[in-house]
């Protein structure tokens, strides 16, 4: 039924197929029909910035952006599920069509800008959540908030689901809204940091437990920056990194249909860059706060891979859509 459905909807329009999936798994999440993609969670217990995960396959930010969907995600085995990434304020994002398969490669290439339906919407959902397993939540900046104000939106975004997140991932790294890497960078970063520690310390007193900090980071990075940023990340004490986001490179779909279309690449086409910057990003850091492992992940020897090259976690999103809920399964078991 899995094998039948997955191919159903990659012969359906993008979007239309994520839209029609997100609102089946809303559905039937808590009803029998389940058990078509229900499968047992593999028990590979990990603990990572003092959280315990049942196993260290996670699903990655963007696929449940109004966290509609946690219950479906976590009955397919996943050890955590990442939401978002959600904005103060509900909006449509990027005109249509956004999202292109490259089938060719097992890509993707999306410009969907921080579609959601702003964070009390993803904060009801994630209330009402019945997994057991955790949560992060991604908190990201509304299109039209200057760069100078990106840090109200996340302090918005950072006050309203720290009583329920798990972890908390701060993302600076989409490729699709304007000015947003912008914040990846020496004073910015470090202004941005500092906001949200302070914030983070607050919050831990007001509610009376520690939820961690991690910053996600895009793929398009030479070793200077990467060096910069993990300074940055280790004098502003933050929890960990989330390495990487989509690349703007196209080097790897030269000459594809859609290769030409504006928005984050992602898949296996991404799987050696984003080695590349976890293996610079953990020499950089030195073992001083975790690393989640994502991008072009697409079976048991890339997940493994990664963990070498210093990650603790990872996660999937592209390999998953391609290939469906078995893939969780076959890296859980082998990692």
């Amino acid at each position: 039924m899995q094998s039948i459905a997955q191919k159903l909807l990659l012969q359906c329009e993008p979007e239309k197929s994520h839209d029609f999936a997100i609102k089946w798994l809303h559905r039937t999440q808590h009803t029998p029909l389940k058990w078509v993609y229900s499968q047992p969670t593999v028990q590979k217990p990990v603990k990572v910035a003092g959280i315990s995960f049942p196993n260290p396959v996670g699903l990655a930010a963007g696929l449940d952006k109004n966290g509609e969907c946690i219950d479906a995600f976590g009955s397919m085995g996943f050890g955590f599920v990442e939401v978002g990434t959600v904005t103060p304020v509900g909006q449509p994002g990027n005109a249509k069509p956004r999202i292109f398969r490259l089938p060719e490669k097992r890509a993707i290439i999306n410009r969907m800008g921080f579609n959601n339906y702003g964070v009390d919407h993803l904060v009801n959902q994630v209330k009402a959540s019945r997994f057991s397993g955790p949560v992060g939540i991604n908190i990201g900046k509304n299109k039209d908030t200057p760069e100078e104000h990106a840090l109200n939106d996340y302090l918005i975004c950072l006050n309203k689901v720290y009583p329920y997140a798990s972890y908390i991932t701060v993302n600076i790294s989409s490729p699709n809204t304007p000015g947003l890497r912008n914040l990846q960078y020496g004073e910015a970063l470090d202004s941005l940091l500092t906001g949200l520690k302070q914030a983070q310390e607050t919050l831990c007193q007001t509610h009376g437990k520690y939820v961690p900090l991690f910053i996600k980071i895009a793929p398009d990075l030479d070793a200077r920056e990467i060096d910069s940023i993990a300074r940055s990340l280790v004098n502003a004490k933050m929890d960990g990194v989330i390495a990487t986001n989509t690349t703007l490179s196209r080097d790897a779909v030269q000459g594809l249909p859609h290769a030409e279309e504006a928005g984050g690449l992602s898949g296996e086409v991404l799987t050696e860059m984003s080695l590349e910057v976890t293996q610079k990003l953990a020499k950089s850091l030195d073992r001083a706060m975790p690393i989640i492992g994502v991008g072009g992940i697409h079976d048991a020897k890339t997940a493994k891979e990664r963990l070498n090259a210093g990650a603790s976690l990872i996660q999937v999103y592209s390999a998953f859509i391609y290939q469906g809920p078995a893939l969780i399964r076959t890296i859980a078991e082998a990692l």
